[in-house]
Formats: structure tokens, C-alpha cells, sequence
């Protein structure tokens, strides 16, 4: 059970939460690839686990802003075969995660995510327009995206990866994901709340005094991706994910 009053919250972990909460905004704004950063800020702010919980509420605050604005964008049919390999994942990951190597888990989930950040480049510079069909592709893929968001909130990146290679482009990536996580975090919220126990009434206020970062994140990234073209929104996208699977190494 968390016991957090703002009253013993350090000056450095409420610097530190809020630019986590803008970076969340920005990563929901279509700014892919970065949502590895607030994770990490609210693991140095908060005891790694406290964090998780910590972190859903917010996720979904910017969820919806997200899903409001890019919510015609959305493509379901990635959602309905993407959705249940990821709740798949999710269960695994309730049951896994109190007794989970910490240290196994960074590094092996850094791993998996710079080899496919590999895979996703070398497909780039084959120039070819053939895209992953089979199942076990979307299963595998999916079903890491589960585990780790349960554990961590970092399904993010397997995600990137699944979309970057089914070829989405920039803004049915933005409004498919948008929808897609708002679905799966608030899955996860009830398993936080009664079994992990990390989201309490005192996060969830705490929570509520973040919502002005997400809304900045928010404002500013959806003016980024405006300027970002579709080629360079790709690369962006595949270098911020392998950026954020080597800041897992260092979390």
C-alpha cells in the first residue's frame, strides 16, 4: 500500500513528475518513441514500483486529449488484432511482476527492443512495401507490448515497432495509438488499485496537480508533429525508441 502526502514529496520529485507529466503529453501527441523518458523520471522520483502505479492515471489523462484530437484517424482494425495479444501480455505481467528480476527484465527487454529497432532499419533500407502478416508476429510483438506495460508502462516501444511495420502512416499511427492505450491503461488501472495496490486516493491527487505538464506536452507536441514529415517521422520514431531502450539499461 502507498502511503504518499505532497507534504513528504522532495522539491526534486515534484521537478522531476512534472516534466515527466510534459513528456507524456509530448509522447502522446504523436512525439513517439520518448515515452521511455518519463518512466524513467518517475523512477528516479518515486521507488521503481510506486511509479507504475503513479504513472497509469496520468497516461490516461493524456490518452484522451490524444484520442479527442486524432480520434479520426484511427485505424480498428490494427486495434482488434493488435488488442488481444496485449491483454494476453497484461496478464502474464500481473502475476510475473512482484517476483520479477528487475535487473533481467531491463536488460533483456533492452535487447529485444534494439534488435527489432534493427530489423525495423534494415526493412527501411530494403525499400520494401511487404508488411509482417502473420499471426505470430502480431502475437509475439503484442504480447511483449502486455508484459511490459504492465510492469514497467513501457509497451510503447513494442508498439512502435508493430505499427512502424505494418507501414501506418504518420497520423493513423498517432490516433491508432491513441485509442489502443486508452483501452489497454485503463485495463490496468483496476489491477493497480486492488492488486498491485500502487494507485491510492493520495496518487490519484497528486496525479490531478500533473494534468497542466500533460496539457503542455500535449500543446507543444501536436505543433511538432505538424512540421515533421512522414519519412523523417519513421526515423525519428525508430532512433527515440532505441534511445529509450538504452535509457533502460541506466534506469
Amino acid at each position: 500500500m502507498i502511503l504518499l502526502g505532497t507534504s513528504t514529496i522532495s522539491t526534486t520529485a515534484w521537478a522531476l513528475a512534472f516534466i515527466a507529466a510534459i513528456v507524456i503529453g509530448l509522447s502522446k501527441a504523436g512525439i513517439k518513441g520518448i515515452a521511455v523518458v518519463n518512466v524513467t523520471l518517475m523512477a528516479l522520483a518515486f521507488e521503481a514500483k510506486e511509479s507504475t502505479g503513479i504513472v497509469v492515471p496520468l497516461l490516461i489523462f493524456g490518452d484522451i486529449f490524444a484520442v479527442l484530437y486524432y480520434n479520426r484517424h484511427a485505424k480498428w482494425s490494427y486495434i482488434f488484432r493488435f488488442l488481444p495479444w496485449i491483454v494476453f501480455g497484461i496478464i502474464i505481467g500481473v502475476f510475473v511482476g512482484n517476483d520479477l528480476n528487475e535487473s533481467t527484465f531491463k536488460i533483456g527487454m533492452a535487447i529485444i527492443i534494439l534488435l527489432s529497432v534493427v530489423m525495423m532499419y534494415w526493412w527501411d533500407k530494403r525499400k520494401s512495401k511487404t508488411v509482417p502478416t502473420h499471426w505470430l508476429f502480431a502475437g509475439t510483438v503484442g504480447t511483449m507490448a502486455g508484459i511490459t506495460t504492465m510492469i514497467g508502462n513501457l509497451g510503447g516501444a513494442f508498439t512502435n515497432i508493430y505499427f512502424l511495420a505494418m507501414r501506418v502512416p504518420k497520423n493513423e499511427f498517432i490516433g491508432t495509438a491513441a485509442w489502443l492505450f486508452l483501452i489497454v491503461n485503463i485495463l490496468k488501472l483496476p489491477l493497480h488499485i486492488f492488486v498491485w495496490e500502487t494507485i491510492t486516493l493520495e496518487t490519484f491527487i497528486f496525479d490531478l496537480k500533473l494534468i497542466p505538464g500533460i496539457a503542455i506536452g500535449i500543446f507543444l507536441g501536436i505543433r511538432m508533429v505538424k512540421l515533421i514529415k512522414e519519412d523523417f517521422y519513421r526515423k525519428m520514431i525508430l532512433v527515440l525508441t532505441a534511445f529509450g531502450a538504452v535509457m533502460i539499461l541506466f534506469r
